[in-house]
């Protein structure tokens, strides 16, 4: 018995030292930074449009043109905040962009506390120009924000995390499950705090807790990538840069032609006739003038070359749906009957679904390979969004041909309304949608031709039952596919183009996510959203379909057989995977 127990107590002691030892780790440690900056991230972003729809008389007008900043922003600037990445110390990148979103949210939150705060005094100033310029600022601010935030998501999720993972394939894959499921964790959690804290409190008061959030989290993130940044000694080694290597050579060029006595002159006649040049600092004025926007088309072009493009295109075309939980499909379900309570719960569901898809990303690439999951995870994505198909043309669809696409019914819908739908998660608070809902409802009836006196309980709910299974199921495939393409890129895009591509990808991201958008302002009827599920599944069909292009450039003839030569876990992972020893090929 003593010898037991004196072996058990080794036991313990290696189980509580190996648990240290992994809350120590730089990987934990990157967890837990990137968990406080989602929070705060998905805080604000679901504030944001709280606070902008309460700010301009409860419409959705500075909503839409803080959307359409953010996007147009992250669209033009996508690849120069991929390049500046590239070219800086990772420490240095990461800590400048933490430095300026978050200072940049608090002090957005503090703006808009003395707008709150000081409305009345503000519209009597000047005729409302004060006021009008408030919102620009507001704007201006929380769009840099977003591309600070665009910035940090670049170089932590697509490149520390590589570096931390090493050449074991198998850590960056849980590396990169395991940050989805923090993300698909705080993009339920985030919002349902917030929005009560709003609903109990009031806007100040979530401004002000934002802020404070903010400004506490900023300091433990800094700490925590020192840390990480401390041990990972690979960190501190990057690449350089094709451009700056060919900025040396013409360097070590115009230094070596300045040294000519005869450059620039002409003998003519037995006459030193000097020839006019441009001078070095007129050249380099007008190439730094010229720089952005050689950025932007080298980043767009190196983009296009990649092996890996097909697959990041195919990507981005997912973006080109209203099958998610956005404030599209909120507004929808609104229209059909559903209760704020409701779509709660179906938020949570997705949730359960995404991190689901997260576990099924990790087991199928051990079993079937990346490039193989990839096509399983497509495969399941749209066999489920056929349900929503179904649902189009089901009882309770509101889908009516002969109603105009561009009639817009909306202004009437949403008229008597305090606050319409604008939670961009869908985690909506109770109160501000009470008055909304018989209204809606009762258009959901009349339109589905029932009379309108009836109740909500007598409205068919077939079609929207069968939408929502569809769009929670699709979502394990969704985030599988999503992990699939996330890791391609990883593992095939040069360490010194890390940034760009990443950079042009979030740009690709935001241009079919923004066209998603242009294509609800053309056709807002909730008679057309039949027409709008529909392309959107040819969307996320055309996008599959580049994938299982690239697969089968990838893999050629051996595309369905689903064994893999990658290592099991716990194998040497260093060994190439099956997609890139075919790209590199």
């Amino acid at each position: 018995m003593a010898r037991s127990s004196a072996d058990a107590q080794p036991d313990a002691r290696g189980c509580c030292g190996s648990c240290g030892d992994y809350l120590r780790s730089a990987k934990f440690l990157l967890y837990v930074g990137h968990a406080l900056s989602t929070w705060g991230d998905r805080m604000w972003h679901f504030a944001v449009s709280l606070f902008l729809v309460e700010l301009y008389g409860n419409s959705l007008l500075l909503t839409a043109v803080y959307g359409l900043v953010v996007a147009g922003s992250v669209l033009l600037l996508g690849a120069i905040i991929g390049d500046w990445v590239d070219k800086n110390p990772r420490l240095k990148v990461a800590q400048s962009s933490l430095i300026v979103q978050n200072a940049c949210v608090i002090l957005c939150g503090v703006l808009l506390m003395m707008v709150f705060l000081f409305k009345a005094e503000l519209v009597a100033l000047y005729q409302g120009w004060l006021l009008t310029l408030c919102y620009i600022l507001v704007i201006t601010i929380a769009n840099i924000a977003n591309l600070a935030s665009t910035a940090t998501g670049i170089t932590i999720q697509r490149d520390w995390v590589v570096v931390v993972a090493g050449d074991n394939r198998s850590k960056l894959a849980d590396m990169n499950a395991t940050i989805r499921r923090i993300d698909q964790l705080t993009n339920i959690l985030a919002p349902m705090a917030v929005g009560q804290i709003m609903t109990f409190g009031s806007p100040v008061i979530g401004c002000g807790f934002i802020s404070g959030w903010n400004l506490v989290s900023m300091c433990l993130e800094y700490l925590l990538l020192w840390n990480v940044y401390q041990k990972t000694p690979a960190l501190a080694h990057k690449a350089s840069s094709k451009i700056e290597e060919s900025e040396l050579k013409q360097l070590n060029n115009l230094k070596e032609s300045e040294s000519k006595p005869n450059e620039g002159v002409k003998l003519i006649d037995g006459k030193d006739v000097s020839v006019f040049e441009p001078s070095q600092e007129e050249v380099s004025c007008c190439s730094r003038m010229a720089e952005p926007v050689t950025t932007f088309r080298d980043g767009w072009v190196a983009y296009y070359n990649q092996p890996v493009f097909l697959a990041g295109l195919g990507l981005a075309f997912l973006y080109m749906t209203v099958l998610g939980f956005d404030c599209i499909t909120t507004g929808y379900a609104y229209t059909q009957g559903l209760s704020g309570s409701t779509l709660s719960l179906l938020m949570g569901a997705s949730a359960i679904t995404g991190i689901m898809g997260t576990v099924a990303f990790t087991w199928l690439r051990r079993r079937c390979g990346l490039v193989r999951t990839g096509i399983i995870s497509g495969i399941a994505q749209f066999a489920c969004l056929l349900l929503c198909v179904i649902s189009v043309f089901m009882p309770g669809s509101p889908l009516d041909l002969s109603v105009s696409p561009f009639a817009d019914i909306s202004a009437r819908l949403f008229e008597s309304s305090p606050l319409p739908t604008m939670a961009p998660e869908a985690a909506i608070p109770e109160v501000p949608f009470t008055t909304i809902m018989p209204v809606l409802a009762n258009e959901s009836l009349s339109v589905n031709g029932t009379d309108p006196g009836m109740t909500p309980d007598f409205v068919p709910l077939v079609s929207v039952s069968l939408l929502f299974a569809g769009v929670i199921a699709a979502r394990i495939g969704l985030w599988s596919f999503d992990l699939t393409v996330t890791q391609l890129i990883q593992e095939n895009v040069v360490e010194s183009e890390r940034g760009i591509i990443n950079g042009v990808q979030n740009s690709m991201n935001y241009l079919l996510d923004l066209l998603h958008f242009i294509m609800v302002i053309l056709a807002p009827n909730p008679e057309a959203f039949g027409l709008l599920v529909l392309i959107s599944v040819s969307f996320v069909a055309m996008g599959h379909i580049m994938y299982f292009r690239f697969a089968q450039k990838t893999l050629g003839s051996s595309v369905f057989r689903c064994c893999s030569r990658e290592p099991r876990v716990g194998a040497d992972d260093s060994a190439p995977s099956d997609a890139s020893e075919a790209l590199s090929a």
